[in-house]
């Protein structure tokens, strides 16, 4: 009995031994927290509940954002247009606006009417010439008065020819202040661009109007253009700076002295030279070709310069353009050819000595190369017909005209309209009949080729040879070079308001 009981001691030891050890350690334990790792047990109990925490904890520090809107400091008020409108009229604002508002303040006893509205005491204008406008007319609708205008339109009249003013000028104005409400503002100055190289003036300085002269300085240096051919002649030549029309007269020049097609090459090099005019004010004036050259391998093979009334180029030795192959008498079509044919009134073969051409009534006809009128008139079964002598023994008819448009000894060109197809003499229908004769038998026209060249000889092919030497001088683009400042505006005082600046150097 006695083990007994100590067994059960013993045994109530260990117990209580066993449950003591279990307490300590729960005590030691650290306490379970609410929120773990979100990296760690993903789609565990513990993971899904901190993820709804942070959550909620998002969800309350976005429900409790502060606002941050303006803040008015006095409640907006309503306004009517009209309302409006009565704030702006009593602001400096309407004087900017130019008073767009129509509203004015209301008077006061410092209001004190005026007995006329005050007026501008200078009003500067700009009235343009129209054209079949004469200055004095332009002037007195511009508002001057009529003493003013005629002797401001004398004075110009005067300095240069008042149809030599270009339609569209623009003449700038100053008109002073008129003597009484019922006269006209008297002309204090007029000013305006009569040449290229000249403004004229009319001022009043304390005295009568007196005119006043602006000569303008000009470069007439040619604008001289060389390039190489490469893909294109034109192409090349608009690439290096050229005017197109310049470039469309080169073209037109060169054609007529050589074949474009075969001897153009794409190393060749290109050189024209353009009338070319500076104004010390800015404008530029481009003229004509004035010389058309095309070399290759080291040798020219062409050098073409404008010469003559007629503005037709001649080449380095004096001879002018070939013009090679005849042209049609007539836009139509051939109807019979040269040739024994059965006449189609006569009803028997002869010699038909022309070639036909079909045309209607009225069509043009024109001169097949240059040459002189040497017969113009009725000439019996021709009816009105026209002979031109080209020289060297050949000459050209037209038959069958409508009406001639040359008379005897006029001197045509190569092209020029000479009469109008018709179906005078013996002809069944409107239709030109053309000859050709060498030597005064007629030969086929057909066979024969035109080649006219007009020569320089004596003192007209020395000047010629003088200018082309001095065009070849000509460097690639000294025409656009700054122009070298005038000397008389270089000699005049400077002002000491002038010297005053406050632009740093």
């Amino acid at each position: 009995m006695t083990g007994d009981i100590k067994g059960e001691r013993n045994a109530g030891r260990r117990g209580f031994g066993r449950r003591g050890v279990g307490a300590a350690a729960a005590l030691a334990r650290p306490p379970a927290r609410l929120v773990s790792d979100l990296a760690s047990g993903i789609g565990t109990l513990r993971w899904f509940r901190s993820l709804g925490i942070m959550l909620a904890l998002m969800a309350a520090a976005l429900a409790f954002w502060p606002d941050f809107s303006t803040v008015s400091a006095a409640p907006t008020t309503n306004l009517t247009r009209s309302e409006r409108d009565e704030y702006r009229s009593q602001m400096i604002m309407p004087l900017a606006l130019g008073a767009d508002s129509g509203r004015r303040m209301g008077p006061s006893r410092l209001v004190v009417p005026l007995a006329a509205a005050p007026e501008r005491p200078v009003v500067e204008l700009t009235s343009t010439l129209g054209a079949g406008d004469s200055v004095m007319a332009m002037l007195r609708r511009a508002g001057v008065g009529e003493g003013d205008a005629e002797r401001a339109a004398a004075l110009i009249g005067g300095a240069m020819p008042e149809n030599a003013i270009a339609d569209g000028t623009a003449f700038d104005l100053r008109l002073g202040r008129r003597p009484s409400p019922d006269m006209p503002r008297p002309l204090e100055r007029l000013d305006f661009r009569a040449r290229f190289d000249l403004e004229l003036g009319v001022a009043r300085d304390g005295g009568p109007l007196a005119l006043i002269r602006k000569p303008i300085r000009v470069d007439d240096t040619p604008l001289r253009i060389r390039g190489k051919v490469g893909a294109g002649l034109y192409r090349a030549a608009r690439a290096a700076g050229a005017p197109a029309r310049s470039v469309q007269q080169y073209l037109a020049a060169l054609d007529e002295a050589v074949d474009l097609d075969r001897v153009v090459g794409a190393d060749d090099e290109f050189d024209m030279i353009v009338a070319y005019r500076r104004a010390a004010t800015g404008e530029v004036e481009v003229g004509d070709l004035l010389y058309a050259g095309l070399s290759g391998g080291g040798k020219a093979k062409a050098q073409l310069l404008r010469w003559g009334r007629e503005g037709r180029f001649f080449d380095a030795n004096g001879t002018g353009e070939l013009r090679s192959g005849m042209i049609a008498p007539v836009n139509g079509a051939i109807s019979s050819r040269f040739g024994m044919r059965r006449h189609p009134i006569l009803k028997y073969k002869r010699m038909h000595n022309g070639v036909d051409f079909r045309g209607r009534t009225g069509t043009p006809i024109y001169a097949v190369t240059d040459g002189r009128v040497i017969r113009a008139g009725r000439n019996g079964g021709h009816g009105n017909y026209v002979r031109i002598d080209h020289g060297g023994g050949l000459a050209s008819g037209y038959s069958h005209m409508s009406r001639i448009a040359v008379s005897n000894g006029a001197s045509v060109r190569r092209g020029q309209v000479i009469g109008y197809v018709g179906s005078t003499g013996l002809s069944t229908g409107p239709h030109l009949h053309y000859e050709l004769y060498r030597g005064g038998r007629n030969i086929d026209p057909l066979s024969v080729k035109f080649v006219t060249r007009a020569l320089l000889s004596g003192a007209e092919l020395k000047q010629f040879r003088a200018r082309l030497a001095q065009l070849r001088e000509v460097e690639p683009g000294a025409a656009l070079r700054p122009l070298v400042p005038d000397a008389a505006r270089e000699a005049e005082p400077v002002r000491e308001i002038d010297r005053l600046s406050n632009a740093p150097d």
